[in-house]
Order: structure tokens, then sequence, then C-alpha cells
């Protein structure tokens, strides 16, 4: 399998959001812990966070590697280019993103990956009237007339990179007609993003994802709102600590700030107690 990356743009000034966007709360979690987990299911390869210099950033899993942007303020190509670097060859194609994404379902970043062809260099969604470049799967070979672009100094925005390189764009259909996608992101939401205070506001008033938990108790599962491990756990009546194990989907997991999307299946049980 071709090896797949994340990368996780944290740097934006949030001039209107009026507060860094990453650090914002996220129903008990934050946008950027969020998003690292989200990107990370859906990769094989490292998750990549890209930070404006010296910005602070909440707790990240240890896995999570951190760079900066060489110049603060350039734009997005200036992350993206930070970002690959970072990669290297350790993989052949990653998924860009926005912090601000605080819908994004792994279902749909598979997709767009899986949608970038051999003869592509960028696979771009082209949904709810607006290509989203920020949403997009790019070849880690971008990184060479990446490094051109920004060095001649040219026009900073996405669109300057796509015009030197070969596009797939993906209309809703190509991207619905993936079951998981249709099943749990049927509206697309993965490509809501935040820029203003109200944004926000409601994107939080939404529904919790809705997930089942099952416990070992005997007991049929149970569908609960929760957008993390520990808010599914306690909704379920057995929180999180010792002695309790988790799996999310099968795989084992311990981090309370465990993002959670429609769909998911979170497993608990009380453990054994270790012998003195």
């Amino acid at each position: 399998m071709t090896a797949t990356a994340g990368l996780v743009l944290a740097g934006g000034r949030s001039r209107r959001m009026g507060a860094p966007k990453a650090s914002l709360d996220w129903h008990g979690s934050t946008l950027v812990r969020h998003a690292v987990g989200i990107v990370g299911r859906a990769v094989d390869g490292p998750v990549v966070v890209v930070r404006a210099p010296g910005q602070p950033l909440p707790a990240l899993p240890a896995a999570v590697e951190i760079v900066e942007d060489a110049h603060e303020g350039r734009g997005p190509l200036e992350a993206i280019a930070a970002g690959l670097a970072a990669v290297g060859d350790r993989a052949q194609a990653v998924y860009v993103c926005g912090v601000d994404a605080p819908l994004l379902h792994p279902a749909f970043v598979r997709r767009v990956l899986v949608l970038l062809g051999p003869g592509a260099d960028v696979a771009l969604p082209r949904a709810h009237g607006f290509a989203q470049p920020l949403a997009a799967a790019y070849r880690t070979t971008v990184a060479a007339p990446l490094r051109t672009l920004l060095h001649e100094d040219e026009p900073l925005g996405t669109s300057a990179l796509l015009r030197h390189c070969r596009v797939t764009e993906l209309d809703e259909a190509a991207i619905l007609a993936d079951p998981d996608v249709a099943a749990f992101d049927p509206a697309l939401d993965s490509l809501l993003n935040l820029n203003e205070p109200g944004e926000y506001e409601a994107a939080r008033a939404r529904p919790e994802p809705a997930v089942t938990v099952r416990l070992d108790d005997g007991a049929d599962p149970r569908t609960v709102r929760a957008a993390i491990l520990a808010a599914a756990a306690s909704a379920a009546g057995l929180p999180l600590g010792e002695g309790v194990l988790a799996t999310l989907n099968g795989r084992p997991v311990d981090d309370p700030q465990e993002p959670l999307v429609t769909g998911d299946t979170v497993a608990l049980r009380r453990g054994s107690s270790r012998s003195s």
C-alpha cells in the first residue's frame, strides 16, 4: 500500500476568530487534538502539525510531529512546504487540512487519498460550490515546484501551486460514491471550516457524534452522543480510569481525548486486577 501522511495546518493568524483556532475547545478536547486524531486514523504514515514560529500548542500525542513555518504570515503554501519537508520520503501522498475542520470524518480523508490517481499530483475536492485545496490530497513530489514558487516569491495562494500541478477535481458524486462517506458524512460536513466566532459556536451547538458503546456486562450495545473517548465511557456508565480497558473499532486506545466520529464503536471492559 502506498504510504500516506497527514498535514494539519495550525499556524494561521485567526484574525477573524479573535483567538488561536488550534487551542479552541472541542467538546472536552481542542481543535488541533481533534484534527490530528481524525487524520491519523486515515493515513498509514506520519501526522505533522505545522505551526507559526514560536506558536504554543495544546498537548498532543507523542507520535504527532510538530514543525514550524520558515516565515510567518506567508500563507498556506509556506506551511505545506514545511510539512512536506518534514514528511520527506516517508510517504508518497499527504492529506492536507486546516486545523479548523471539526466535522472531518476519516472516511472522507481516505476517499480523497484513494482518488489521487497515478496520473495526478493533486486530488482536489470541489464541493459546496468551491474548490477545497485545504481538504485535498497532494503527491509529495509537489515539494519541488513548491520550493521554486516560494523562492521566486510568487503569489502564495494555493492557486499558484495548483497551476503547476496535474489536478484531478473531485465532485460531490465522486466523493459520495464511497459507501462509508455516503453513510457517515452525506452532507460532506468534513469540508466545514470555522473562521468567525459565530461559525464556531454554531458548529459546537450541533449534536455530538452518535457512537455505539459495548460493555462486558452482557448488556445490549447502546448509542451515545460523544466527541471523545472519555465522554463516551462516562455516558455509558463506565468512566475511564484504572482497570478500564477501551478499544475503538477494535483498536486499543487509552487517550481520554481520542476523537470519535459517527459510526464508531467503543468497547469497554474492566481489566483483571494486577497481583501484588
